[in-house]
């Protein structure tokens, strides 16, 4: 990528984050930003004297990504900033906020976009939330060349962590671990169909998997028959009046209850009754109740398979400590990212650097052959530049060589540390500010 001329200065890029573990959901949920709110706000953040900026904002973390030079705002002046533009100073403070530099600051985002800094490990939802963020940057150009590069690697480790390790593999809510069962007993949900006892939030977000894993026919039953019919209008299906859903049983192959019953909404004797008339057909149930929905008896009725909560929670937490053990594999990951765009992020400084000591040399070399050619004869003037050629070259070598491959072993802040001598010793980029 070629750098424009007046990007050629030391850049660095700066995080701020408020999340699930710095702040309660009551400090987040006033920090949250719609895309509405966030678009003004990059603005914004531009006229504070930020170069490029994008912002993250989901329901667990809200987080500005800013690149900067060296001389402008630092990290506090963008919590500060949205806390004020939130208008939440009395309930925001300085400990609700994480603050990370440099590559701190890009470790951090790889980390958000791989999933293993989200509240669940191996989040699926994240990295297309990033993506929209930087998206959204783009679009209101915020984010230039810095944060486009940036952002291209963190989509880039979320890919890789998906595809190169088990980061995300294995149901991690009971929910989905009661779906994922059903998969795994009957091969294909699209010819299958599914009854719902009970439309509240555990329901819906297993109607919810149901319904994305392309179930053949979903069946919702609720003692408030309104909240069904609302719960089936957003995904589809037949509602069932409760009290009629035990005639409904004999024709379906999974059955999910949720409902918070003093007593068993299905008791052994009934289920008894209904596998009559089912034939060898088997019958999956899912019990998430607490107490529990079915009689703890259906297990004893042939071809009915019974998991109650406590058995998809031992399935949650196998899953849970198998994606912690894929981290350290994600890590490196990550490690290797950040190594490649680290590379860049120096290329940008070193290599204008390396150009500008050489057009100093070069233009000072002129001058004094232009001063002094006539001291010269003319046949001795092509020798003269020639020489004087070969000693700045001579004369550069060692120390730009020693640059440039110090970006292999160095860190990035004692090549930066080098850069800025560099220039500072040398006077580089001052006509460019003067």
């Amino acid at each position: 990528m070629v750098v424009p001329e007046g990007d050629r200065r030391v850049i660095e890029l700066l995080a701020v984050s408020v999340n699930h573990r710095t702040a309660p959901i009551d400090v987040r949920e006033k920090l949250w930003l719609s895309e509405d709110e966030i678009r003004p706000a990059l603005q914004e953040i531009k006229n504070m004297g930020f170069a490029e900026c994008a912002i993250l904002s989901t329901c667990n973390r809200t987080e500005i990504y800013a690149a900067t030079e060296t001389s402008t705002p630092h990290a506090e002046t963008l919590s500060d900033f949205i806390t004020h533009f939130k208008g939440v100073n009395g309930l925001a403070a300085p400990r609700h906020f994480s603050f990370y530099f440099s590559c701190g600051a890009a470790n951090h985002l790889f980390r958000v976009a791989a999933g293993i800094d989200s509240m669940i490990i191996g989040d699926v939802q994240i990295l297309s939330q990033v993506k929209s963020a930087f998206d959204i940057a783009l679009s209101e150009k915020a984010a230039g060349f810095y944060l486009s590069r940036l952002s291209q690697i963190a989509f880039r480790v979320g890919k890789r962590a998906r595809s190169e390790s088990e980061i995300g593999e294995g149901a991690v809510s009971v929910s989905y671990a009661a779906v994922e069962l059903a998969g795994k007993i009957f091969a294909d949900l699209k010819k299958r169909s599914a009854l719902l006892i009970g439309a509240g939030e555990t329901g819906e977000l297993t109607a919810t998997h149901l319904t994305a894993k392309g179930i053949g026919a979903l069946f919702i039953t609720n003692r408030t028959r309104a909240r069904a019919e609302e719960l089936t209008n957003k995904l589809g299906g037949y509602v069932v009046d409760y009290e009629h859903f035990l005639d409904v049983l004999p024709s379906v192959d999974i059955v999910v209850s949720s409902i918070n019953a003093p007593e068993f909404v299905l008791t052994a004797g009934q289920l008894q009754q209904v596998m009559k008339h089912r034939g060898p057909n088997p019958l999956f149930i899912i019990d998430l109740g607490v107490p529990r929905n079915i009689d703890p008896g259906a297990n004893r009725i042939g071809n009915i398979f019974l998991y109650d909560i406590d058995a998809l929670n031992t399935m949650v937490d196998k899953n849970l400590a198998k994606r912690m053990a894929e981290v350290q594999k994600v890590e490196r990951i990550i490690m290797e990212e950040l190594v490649e765009f680290y590379t860049w992020v120096n290329s940008l400084q070193v290599n204008p650097t390396i150009q500008d000591l050489r057009n100093l040399f070069e233009e000072i070399r002129r001058q004094e052959v232009e001063n002094n050619l006539n001291r010269f004869a003319k046949e001795d003037r092509e020798l003269l530049d020639l020489v004087t050629k070969r000693i700045i070259n001579k004369i550069l070598h060692a120390p730009l060589t020693n640059l440039k491959n110090g970006t292999v072993t160095e860190s990035t802040e004692e090549t930066m540390y080098r850069v800025h001598t560099l220039r500072h010793l040398f006077g580089l980029g001052r006509r460019h500010h003067e």
